[in-house]
């Protein structure tokens, strides 16, 4: 899902695979695979130490190097294997392989200790769920892209998971399992063993096998099965001799297996969200760890058996010490089971905010990819039962500040639901939220959106909160006073009640909006949108575009604010002048997604069509887009969201232009998060820290300071005229040098081959000449004759974007002939004696 400046992958599950130890320094690495990255974690500090990206592609395995566990190998559905420098975070050796989902390593005896098995999808993986274990030797050479073409099939129909493999002790052998069939593979031997169970349920029983793993030490098989069962398999070297034992505790399938270092316990994790700890084969044995608060996916122990992790299905790392005691947990970004809330931008922290754990609203960290905090909002136990009805947040809203935050949360009943509006005050003591009002059945039927007025400039009063609902009617919430405030701090001497209902011919109200100054609320009946004064509340025009129900609608802002834009579930986005009263433009788009910037005129539009979404950037007043994306993602964008940023970013592409400001997320029907960038991956994946740890550590001396506030000043320039700042080399940082710097010393070729390099990186190239300067430097010919001869030509650098100031007819200033000539004569004088200083 990754296009350079298109669209990148931010956020999506991952599969923990390794932990590892640094010996030296005494720290844990976790490494794990998260969408088309790896990302190295301290467990010491659970931060993200690196994030390695490079893969076009989800990323399918990982697995530590053999013959050095400072390297990693990765493998991705784009047909490509990495082999990585993780401490560092470079890329050693890219092998190409064409078609291959997963990896595996065994060790084998003789001239070749490894050997790299991967599931193959036959060129077929899209509609068939049988692959192939095929063998591998990977080319040794110097370059980094390679092409592996020495392959054997080991094992026919296997499953696709990482899950369903296995290898034996030493690597003598090697386990597949699916469905209900179990198969092993031994090597030297070339035998193969197939063993399969009851395909008949009985008793609730399921054979189907979910997962196996093998005894680090001995010949014995563990597999996890879809009724919970574990089953100990031995004697598996004879097809009619061999023998099982049976290990029952989950009460649904065993998602999970895992092996202790020594081989003297088994874990096993499911849907319980509890890990169970087996002793010595034996069923009486067992020790637990219960809530780890969602179901156990994976399990992955570290290399001596002083800590596991669990991966769960919510997105969270558990680690755990070896006497089965919670240690740490990293939380990405929630999985939930339907992000009914939207996403919504906390206006005090910048954090993603939308549904998590359920009856959570969970605060999610843009920058660090963590969850800031999680809100208990419904505050009751939730059960984990198929179909038993519960109450679960379905709308959330921030006030302008963030001092305020509605939330509405109903029951899974469709006819009758139960409904509570809860309204929440931000505590600067406290640093929480704390609930304020509490209002039951504040519908009659479901509530469709909800929305804040906040105008900073009249105080309190002007805050007000409307909800609209399927009872067709949509209400206005306002402050009142408590009768008695003694002992009571400001935020709970007030309390919300219901200060005006509105409606339009008995129609369902599906939508709201505030205009940016506040003064007009828009809400949208079915297939009519109307507009009534903030004040008086009374209806000042409506807007019809039938056939087809209004599906999203929003004002303009700034320049833009006379207009009303709107999307029909028939397929049209329309454009209303709020002072004519008229159509000012429609499109024929099946809009799906509306999102205005929050700090320009432009609106992100995303559609939905032959199975692939585009995007749309327009202003309301240019019935052309701005920026058209199409085929953004095969999946289907459900959610969008513009998050301010910290600070103007600077963006040379008029392009681009529209992402200076704020940056767009998506959130996929697969509960993936992207966003746009039109930064190069390397540049993504370099943590603010350490770009400035370069500039951190510079010696302070008075020369420094003045270039550096002479900087400062330059781009606070440019960025106040909407300049893109178009930087030399030397500030862009060349690849070489960053190679040069980056890399390893020990996988550096030699200095006589970086130094041609390195030499070019520093010259700096000249920029483009107008007409005026040509024609000068042709009078001044004759004078340039005796000295200019020692300056190199280099090629001229072109710039893609006129600026606003040439556009606008302002010339820049240009020195005069002698002061040309006396610039010229410092040129040639030596500075070198100023090195000893």
């Amino acid at each position: 899902n990754r296009r350079e400046d298109t669209v990148s992958s931010y956020a999506s599950g991952g599969s923990c695979w390794t932990l590892r130890r640094n010996s030296s320094q005494k720290e844990w690495y976790l490494l794990c695979a998260s969408g088309d990255f790896v990302k190295v974690y301290s467990v010491n500090t659970e931060e993200t130490l690196r994030l390695m990206g490079g893969h076009a592609d989800l990323v399918t395995g990982i697995q530590l190097n053999p013959h050095n566990h400072m390297q990693l190998y990765s493998s991705s559905l784009d047909g490509t294997i990495k082999l990585w420098d993780f401490m560092d975070g470079i890329p050693i050796k890219v092998s190409s392989l064409g078609f291959y989902l997963h990896l595996h390593f065994y060790p084998l005896s003789g001239p070749h200790s490894s050997v790299l098995l991967l599931v193959s999808d036959r060129f077929f993986f899209l509609w068939s769920d049988t692959f192939q274990l095929v063998s591998v030797k990977l080319t040794k050479g110097a370059g980094q892209d390679l092409e592996s073409k020495e392959l054997s099939v080991v094992l026919d129909g296997v499953g696709a998971s990482v899950k369903h493999i296995a290898f034996g002790r030493e690597g003598a052998y090697v386990v597949s399992v699916k469905d209900v069939t179990l198969q092993v593979y031994f090597f030297k031997r070339k035998l193969l063993n197939r063993f399969s169970l009851s395909t008949v349920k009985t008793k609730g029983g399921d054979n189907r096998f979910s997962c196996v793993v093998c005894h680090p030490t001995e010949d014995c098989i563990a597999t996890g099965h879809a009724d919970g069962k574990i089953r100990l398999w031995r004697n598996f070297h004879h097809r009619k001799e061999y023998t099982y034992s049976t290990l029952h505790w989950h009460h649904d399938i065993v998602m999970d297996l895992a092996f202790s270092v020594e081989g003297t316990r088994l874990l096993s994790g499911g849907v319980e969200s509890v890990l169970v700890q087996w002793h010595n084969e034996s069923s009486c044995q067992k020790d637990f760890l219960p809530r780890l608060g969602s179901p156990i996916e994976y399990i992955s122990m570290s290399s001596d058996g002083a800590l596991c992790c669990t991966l769960h299905t919510d997105n969270r790392i558990t680690i755990i010490n070896s006497n089965l005691r919670f240690s740490r947990s990293i939380q990405g970004l929630i999985k939930s089971r339907d992000v009914k809330t939207g996403l919504v931008v906390d206006p005090r922290t910048k954090a993603l905010v939308l549904n998590g754990e359920p009856g959570h609203l969970q605060f999610y960290s843009l920058q660090s990819d963590q969850q800031l905090f999680s809100l208990d909002i419904v505050q009751r136990q939730y059960i984990h039962q198929a179909g038993l009805k519960q109450s679960d947040l379905v709308k959330v809203a921030f006030s302008a500040q963030g001092t305020w935050l509605a939330t509405v949360e109903e029951s899974e009943e469709v006819t009758d639901p139960e409904l509570q509006l809860k309204l929440w005050f931000y505590s600067e003591e406290t640093q929480s939220f704390t609930l304020n009002t509490r209002i039951n059945t504040p519908h009659d039927n479901h509530i469709t959106d909800m929305c804040f007025r906040d105008m900073d400039e009249l105080g309190d009063d002007s805050l007000i909160l409307v909800t609209t609902g399927r009872d067709c009617v949509f209400k206005v919430w306002v402050m009142v006073e408590d009768t008695d405030p003694e002992g009571k701090s400001a935020h709970e001497s007030v309390s919300w009640s219901c200060d005006f209902v509105g409606s339009y011919h008995n129609y369902q109200a599906t939508n709201c909006c505030f205009s940016e100054d506040g003064s007009l609320l828009a809400v949208s009946f079915e297939e009519t949108v109307t507009v009534w004064d903030s004040l008086t509340w009374d209806l000042k025009c409506t807007f019809c575009h039938p056939p087809g129900n209004i599906r999203n609608i929003c004002f303009g802002r700034l320049t833009c604010s006379k207009y009303l834009i709107g999307a029909t579930d028939y397929g049209f986005l329309c454009c209303w002048n709020l002072l004519t009263c008229a159509l000012e433009w429609s499109a024929h788009l099946n809009i799906v997604v509306l999102q205005p910037d929050p700090l320009s005129e432009h609106i992100a539009a995303v559609s939905w069509l032959s199975k692939e979404s585009s995007l749309f950037v327009f202003k309301p007043n240019e019935p052309r887009p701005l920026y058209i994306q199409r085929n953004l993602c095969k999946e289907k964008i459900l959610l969008a969201a513009f998050v301010p940023r910290d600070e103007p970013e600077t963006i040379s592409s008029e392009k681009y232009l529209w992402l200076r400001k704020s940056q767009l997320f998506f959130l996929t029907d697969t509960q993936e998060l992207m966003t746009l960038s039109t930064k190069s991956l390397e540049e993504r994946l370099t943590p603010s820290s350490k770009q400035l740890a370069v500039e951190e550590s510079l010696p302070v001396t008075p020369f420094s300071l003045l270039l550096g506030k002479h900087r400062h000043q330059q781009a606070q320039e440019d960025t106040d005229l909407g300049k893109p700042v178009v930087h030399n080399k030397q500030e862009q940082a060349s690849p070489a040098v960053k190679e040069l710097l980056h890399t390893p010393a020990h996988v550096l070729p030699s200095a006589s081959f970086l130094c041609t390099i390195f030499i070019n990186s520093l010259l700096i190239s000249k920029e483009n000449k107008s007409a005026e300067e040509v024609a000068d430097e042709v009078e001044m010919e004759s004078e340039k004759a005796d000295g200019d001869s020692d300056e190199e030509d280099v090629t001229v650098m072109e710039q893609e974007d006129t600026s606003p100031m040439e556009l606008l007819g302002e010339m820049t200033c240009k020195l005069s002939k002698s002061q040309e000539k006396e610039l010229r004569k410092i040129r040639k004088m030596d500075y070198s004696w100023i090195a000893a200083f």
